[in-house]
C-alpha cells in the first residue's frame, strides 16, 4: 500500500468545489495539487473568478493548474480548441442536450486525468499498486445526492475518489457560508452557456454575444436534429426545447437578428470548413478565426 498517494482535488470554479477545498486546506489535510479544466466557454462571472482563488491558492502555497482538452487529429476541417468551436465545426450539440454527459467526459475529466497520468508522482503511485485520491465537490443537496448516486459505486484501478463534502454533510448553503468566512466573494454556479442545464433565468442572464452563439450553435445542428428540438432538448410547461425559440419569443435579440444569424451564418461557416479543406493542415485557420468575424460582424449590424 502506498504510504502518501498524491491528492488531487477537480476544481470546477463554482461554489461547492471552492469551498471543498478552502475546507480540506483548513483541516491541514494533505492536498498535492488543484486540477481546473476550461471547456471555453464558461460565463463572464465564472472567468472573472478564476484569478481571485487562483491568488488565494498561490498566497497558501498551493499548487494549481488550468487543463484543455486539445484535439489532435483535424482530418479536413479547420483546427478547434474549445466545445463551442467543437459544435460548429462537426456541427453536433453537447451530448447533454441528448440526455448524455460525454462533453464532461471529453472536456473536463479526459484533461485532468491526462495531466494527472503525465505526472511522475502519479506514475509512482501506480507503480506500486496504489491509487491517486481524486476530491470531488459534491454536497449534500438533492441535486447532488442525484449526481452521486450516478457515481455511487464507480471504481477504478488508479483513482479513490472521495466525496469530502458529503462526508461533513454540507449542503450548498454551508458551501456558501465557508465561503464567505473566507472572505470570498460567492462563485455562481459553473457551467458552460451551452449547457441544456441551465435554467431560463440564467439564459436570460447571459450577455448577447452568448445568445447569438446559442443561435448560430442550434442553427448549425438543425439540419442533423432528429430526437431533439435544440440545446434544452424537448419542450416543457415552463420552456422551450429550443433556446432560440426562448430567445426570440422573450425579446433577448432582435428577430431580425436571429434571423440573420440563421440564414446566414451556417453557409459562412460551411464555405469557410470547405476553403480549410483544400489547405494544408498546418496553414489552415483555427475555427476561432472564424468565430471572431462572426462576432464583430454581427456587432456592426446590431449597432
Amino acid at each position: 500500500m502506498v504510504r502518501h498517494p498524491p491528492v488531487i482535488a477537480a476544481w470546477g470554479m463554482g461554489v461547492d468545489s471552492t469551498a471543498m477545498i478552502i475546507e480540506w486546506i483548513a483541516r491541514g489535510l494533505p492536498l498535492s495539487v488543484v486540477l481546473t479544466a476550461d471547456t471555453g466557454i464558461e460565463r463572464e462571472e465564472t472567468y472573472a473568478f478564476l484569478p481571485v482563488f487562483q491568488r488565494w491558492m498561490s498566497d497558501r502555497g498551493i499548487e494549481h493548474h488550468v487543463v484543455r482538452y486539445t484535439p489532435r487529429h483535424f482530418r479536413h476541417w479547420p483546427p478547434y480548441f474549445t466545445l463551442l468551436e467543437n459544435c460548429l465545426t462537426n456541427a453536433p450539440l453537447p451530448s447533454i442536450s441528448f440526455g448524455r454527459h460525454s462533453c464532461s467526459q471529453k472536456w473536463k475529466i479526459q484533461p485532468q486525468d491526462g495531466w494527472v497520468a503525465a505526472g511522475q508522482p502519479a506514475r509512482d503511485c501506480w507503480a506500486e499498486g496504489g491509487r491517486v485520491v481524486k476530491l470531488i465537490g459534491y454536497d449534500m443537496s438533492p441535486a447532488d445526492s442525484r449526481r452521486y448516486a450516478h457515481r455511487e459505486g464507480h471504481v477504478s484501478a488508479l483513482y479513490d475518489y472521495r466525496y469530502p463534502l458529503r462526508e461533513w454533510g454540507w449542503d450548498r448553503t454551508a458551501c456558501a457560508d465557508r465561503i464567505r468566512a473566507e472572505g470570498l466573494p460567492i462563485p455562481i454556479k459553473s457551467a458552460c452557456w451551452l449547457c441544456a442545464a441551465q435554467k431560463v433565468e440564467e439564459l436570460e442572464s447571459l450577455p448577447r454575444w452568448c445568445l447569438r452563439l446559442i443561435v448560430l450553435v442550434e442553427a448549425r445542428a438543425a439540419p442533423r436534429l432528429r430526437t431533439v428540438e435544440g440545446l434544452w432538448r424537448r419542450s416543457t410547461k415552463k420552456r422551450p426545447g429550443s433556446m432560440t425559440r426562448h430567445i426570440h419569443d422573450r425579446k433577448l435579440l432582435p428577430a431580425a437578428e436571429i434571423d440573420a444569424i440563421i440564414s446566414g451564418a451556417p453557409v459562412d461557416l460551411v464555405d469557410f470548413q470547405r476553403v480549410a479543406a483544400d489547405m494544408p493542415a498546418a496553414e489552415r485557420l483555427p475555427m476561432r478565426d472564424w468565430v471572431e468575424r462572426f462576432n464583430a460582424g454581427v456587432e456592426r449590424l446590431s449597432a
